[in-house]
């Protein structure tokens, strides 16, 4: 099969996260003898079967590389492959330019497309968006997106999540890039729930995220904490607003039980973060962005992964990688517990920093041993080797007989 995959992030973008997933994709696809081009902006291009699009040289999102517009992305495109109706199947993994312009072409020479839905746009804007600015964005967003893929659909404030007239605009943006699929992927059943109550109609599929078996081929100990012993935690997320690094370091500043806390990512908060654990006087250490054999190698000798989002992951790596890993998790998103083991995690009584730093204090050092079991026992469901299945079947049904508009 020929698949052309489009996406706005990719490895090494990102520290980890999404982006490493799709590369695992790719790597597991050409692996079964299938010809992947992956078209993204910024990347280096030293990976075969890697184009880059064109971008903006100075523009960054989240200090990612973005790409030009749409049509530009298009045209360059076609340029590089003539005979681009020759791809079996269209992958589209964003909402932004790059991806935008996959959904187009594959429109355009009637291929069938395949939308993956990973992001809560309508959270982003909502949390990193400061007032009287989060509707104007989401308005000039929303009228762009439509611009080059016109909305069917017209979203309306709820109490459900589009409770701002801002993250309305956000679900609308979403719901209609998926509804131009044939077949939506989606990480998790939460979010497919939340999509097809604003109207998605597409069929979906559930395709975990899916981790490289390269970056785990170690074996892993189980973890085991003593009474009274220092508590190893591993931040290993972007340090943004949605990701709240914040109020997590609130909660370290409230813990009474020894601990040691490894940052590893980048983002909008390292500088307010670097400076509320130096003015408390914080057991934390910063690393930046790492290359991710070195974040395992933490992750082998820490007791807990922290994930502290609230309502913003739909399937986060962080969880993923600390399965594959044999490490325990913590978390205060009650969505999560679909994503890891029973008896695998401990989850706050709710997201605020002193919840945190309660169940945090409170639970039991002899059951990280018994968690970090689970994580072992089921740590080969989450490699990308055990997902492809599942993605060939997206693509396959994609190329049936596609739904009517």
């Amino acid at each position: 099969m020929k698949i052309a995959i489009f996406t706005d992030i990719y490895a090494p973008w990102g520290s980890g996260g999404i982006a490493s997933s799709i590369k695992a994709q790719k790597m597991e696809l050409e692996k079964l003898g299938h010809e992947v081009t992956v078209f993204c902006p910024g990347f280096d291009a030293r990976e075969k079967n890697v184009v880059n699009v064109p971008s903006h040289r100075w523009l960054r999102i989240n200090k990612s590389v973005v790409s030009k517009r749409p049509t530009v992305v298009e045209e360059f495109v076609l340029q590089k492959f003539p005979d681009f109706a020759e791809f079996d199947v269209v992958h589209v993994h964003y909402e932004a330019s790059c991806s935008l312009a996959g959904v187009r072409l594959a429109r355009r020479f009637g291929l069938p497309l395949v939308q993956t839905m990973h992001g809560r746009e309508d959270m982003a804007i909502a949390i990193n968006i400061p007032h009287p600015w989060k509707y104007i964005t989401a308005s000039l967003m929303n009228h762009m997106h439509a611009k080059y893929l016109p909305h069917r659909l017209k979203i309306k404030r709820d109490k459900f999540q589009a409770l701002t007239r801002a993250r309305a605009k956000m679900w609308e943006l979403m719901v209609n890039q998926a509804n131009y699929a044939d077949v939506m992927i989606v990480p998790s059943n939460h979010f497919a729930r939340k999509l097809e109550h604003y109207g998605v109609t597409r069929p979906f599929v559930q395709v975990s995220n899916g981790v490289s078996a390269e970056l785990v081929q170690e074996e892993f100990a189980q973890r085991k904490l003593e009474e009274g012993a220092v508590l190893k935690m591993i931040w290993n997320s972007r340090l943004s607003h949605e990701k709240r690094i914040l109020p997590f370091l609130q909660a370290v500043a409230m813990l009474k039980r020894p601990y040691l806390l490894y940052v590893y990512g980048d983002g909008n908060d390292m500088k307010a973060a670097k400076r509320y654990a130096k003015k408390h006087d914080l057991k934390v250490k910063f690393y930046g962005m790492q290359r991710r054999e070195k974040i395992m190698r933490t992750m082998a000798e820490a007791h807990l992964s922290i994930l502290a989002s609230y309502n913003f992951d739909n399937q986060p790596m962080t969880l993923l990688e600390a399965e594959a890993t044999g490490l325990p998790v913590f978390f205060c998103d009650p969505n999560m517990l679909e994503i890891v083991p029973s008896e695998s995690y401990i989850i706050a009584g709710g997201p605020e920093p002193v919840a945190m730093a309660i169940a945090l204090d409170n639970f039991e050092s002899a059951t990280i041993a018994k968690m970090s079991k689970q994580m072992l026992k089921h740590r080969a469901e989450v490699l990308q080797e055990a997902q492809i299945a599942d993605l060939l079947g997206a693509y396959e049904m994609a190329t049936q007989k596609r739904p009517q508009d």
